[in-house]
């Protein structure tokens, strides 16, 4: 959403079936490609279609000496002329139509693809899969979303004529991706540079092998589904099966090093009513068969274009359920609710109070995430979210919860990042049956929260508080929200729950882009939250080595980053996620890799929790939000 897209932000127009809605304004515009290219023009043209201005033609090329031997074609802004090649899938939809080409006379060498995309742009082109063309054009590199955004580029054919030699011809085999052929090693490591001139080397990268095979068939058997349906009809599968498998089926994205290169998404070059895309589950399978064209775009990458797809076999568990916390137990959660607005539809607000009752167990205290203001994304000035929240908490009692009250600050308008105008905020849900909440005067927007000491105890100068709201490290970011609390059947108890959402990825380079390894530019600003949240934790133990915090929400980065080092530094806090299974730390579901981006954090009075990731989201095409929540238990 908004607030935590992790890949380079433009996107490349329609590379599914149909014309895309209007991107959320987190994404920048598309770039549109034209509809035709002469043999000269520019080299910086919009849209980031890169051609040379010479006219030079290549007479006699086939198609893999378009292609090369490096992510460049060796022909870039040079006409080619009657180059054979057999159809092999049709985009039919969109302003990005066109088709693929591929030579059944491969030239033997596994670097250099033997398949073309020939752009037509708006014009749907009057060929069909089997037909053995000639084509004649201007070879060209676009680059999804712009040169700027990082990605790699597409070789194409523009400007293009053909003729149809034949009909009904048979289809080149399909390269089939598994375990056995695509390597370990994700992409060359370049210091972060651009790995364009390298020579190929499919036999040893991920990356290399996939754009050795550019627009040529590839399949998969048997293909288990690791990123659910999303509603551009897209889905994410693996030729990896056992690599960094999850409990629940999917693929654990567990260290820079490793971005799992099994992962392939699939797509559909042409809409039918016939065949409607599978709904898929993170867990379930594509039985049988799924083969087509490998594509390449900015939503995700590499993409299987499928002229023929599996059917799909449900085999994805169900959402789950934690269990209730005992009388003498304190329960807190976290949960993205994503853009929550009253202009969010009814239904939503019903599905979150549901998973808050029944599948959370009703928690005593909620710390949310994304809460927007009384208009949404309407941008006039609003920032209070009091209805937001009266329509949420009234959703939950109608669902058999508990009357929660809620506490939280409003923010300068604007100052806090996600969608225009949502005034996106943290905020506290409690149970007053179950725990009081320390009302302390003096909490606004800007003025900071102090830790003061009380006969040996800590408290706060603010109680909702936030911290060091005007520092730099959170200019179009949430600030974090601290609450005082304690158990009603323990009132000497105090226990201090710091709400979260650090700064999202956006502009971030794409772990499939052409600097390898990419740059994550927004980590810098997350390691400065971590590093304020860490002192103002330290400052609570200064006064009170015992004290009870809680850190919880939406970090939008990794155990394994420096975010999260510089948060734990010290050893003040530990990171529940840490301490479970391997195979269980994700709640969230991201270009087919499962990953953490929500955390739990203790200091060592509650070092015993019992802590729980409850998946119900992020695996399935349906779901209520894009993040799981998480609960821990504690008795403080």
């Amino acid at each position: 959403m908004p607030s935590r897209r992790r890949t380079v932000p433009s996107r490349r127009p329609t590379p599914s079936p149909s014309v895309r809605p209007t991107p959320s304004p987190s994404r920048r515009p598309l770039h549109r490609r034209p509809a035709a290219l002469g043999a000269v023009v520019a080299a910086a043209l919009v849209g980031g279609l890169l051609t040379a201005t010479q006219s030079a033609s290549a007479a006699g090329a086939r198609i893999h000496d378009i292609q090369g031997s490096t992510r460049i074609s060796p022909l870039a802004g040079k006409q080619v002329g009657e180059v054979p090649g057999t159809v092999t899938a049709v985009r039919s939809a969109g302003s990005s139509r066109g088709f693929w080409v591929q030579d059944p006379r491969p030239d033997g060498d596994p670097a250099t693809s033997e398949a073309v995309f020939v752009f037509t742009g708006k014009e749907t082109p009057k060929v069909a899969i089997g037909d053995a063309v000639t084509v004649s054009g201007t070879v060209s590199e676009y680059y999804p979303g712009g040169k700027d955004a990082g990605l790699q580029s597409v070789t194409e054919i523009t400007d293009a004529t053909w003729r149809t030699v034949s009909t009904g011809n048979p289809l080149p085999a399909a390269f089939r991706l598994h375990p056995a052929s695509v390597p370990n090693r994700y992409a060359p490591d370049a210091g972060g540079r651009n790995i364009e001139s390298l020579p190929l080397r499919p036999a040893s990268y991920a990356l290399d092998r996939y754009e050795s095979l550019e627009g040529m068939r590839v399949s998969v058997s048997d293909a288990r589904v690791v990123g659910p349906t999303s509603k551009y009809h897209e889905l994410w599968v693996t030729a990896e099966p056992w690599h960094n498998r999850t409990v629940r089926g999917g693929t654990l994205y567990r260290s820079y090093g490793d971005p799992n290169g099994g992962r392939i998404k699939v797509a559909s070059p042409a809409p039918s009513d016939r065949r409607p895309f599978p709904v898929a589950d993170v867990g379930d399978e594509l039985t049988g068969t799924t083969a087509g064209p490998l594509d390449y775009g900015s939503f995700g990458g590499y993409t299987l274009q499928a002229t023929e797809l599996g059917r799909l076999t449900d085999r994805g568990p169900a959402p789950e359920t934690t269990r209730k916390q005992r009388p003498d137990e304190l329960a807190v959660a976290t949960y993205n609710v994503e853009n929550l607005s009253p202009a969010t539809p009814q239904a939503k607000f019903d599905r979150l109070a549901k998973a808050l009752v029944r599948n959370l167990s009703a928690p005593d205290i909620v710390a949310l995430e994304e809460v927007q203001d009384d208009n949404g994304p309407a941008d006039d000035g609003t920032v209070t979210a009091g209805a937001t929240l009266t329509r949420l908490t009234e959703a939950i009692k109608a669902a058999g919860g508990p009357a929660y009250a809620w506490r939280q600050i409003d923010p300068v308008n604007g100052q806090d990042g996600g969608q225009p105008g949502g005034n996106i905020r943290v905020a506290f849900l409690f149970n007053p049956a179950r725990v009081s909440f320390t009302d302390i005067e003096g909490g606004d927007a800007t003025t900071p929260v102090k830790v003061i000491a009380d006969q040996g105890r800590a408290t706060l100068s603010a109680s909702p508080g936030r911290i060091a709201p005007t520092d730099p490290a959170w200019k179009t970011s949430r600030k974090p929200l601290v609450g005082q609390f304690s158990l009603r059947s323990r009132p000497e108890s105090r226990v201090f729950v710091i709400a979260n959402h650090f700064n999202s990825k956006g502009g971030d380079q794409g772990l499939h882009g052409r600097f390898q390894p990419p740059a994550r530019s927004s980590e810098s600003q997350r390691i400065a939250q971590a590093k304020l949240v860490n002192t103002f934790v330290k400052e609570l133990l200064a006064v009170d080595p015992k004290a009870a915090v809680v850190v919880a929400g939406d970090l939008n980065d990794y155990s394994f980053s420096p975010a999260l080092k510089n948060l734990t530094a010290g050893g003040v806090l530990t990171d529940l996620v840490d301490r479970l299974p391997q195979a269980e730390r994700y709640g969230y579901v991201y270009d087919g890799n499962s990953q953490v981006l929500d955390h739990m954090l203790t200091s060592r009075r509650l070092s015993r929790a019992d802590y729980d990731i409850v998946h119900l989201n992020a695996e399935y095409a349906d779901q209520a939000s894009d993040h799981d929540p998480q609960v821990l238990r504690v008795r403080p």
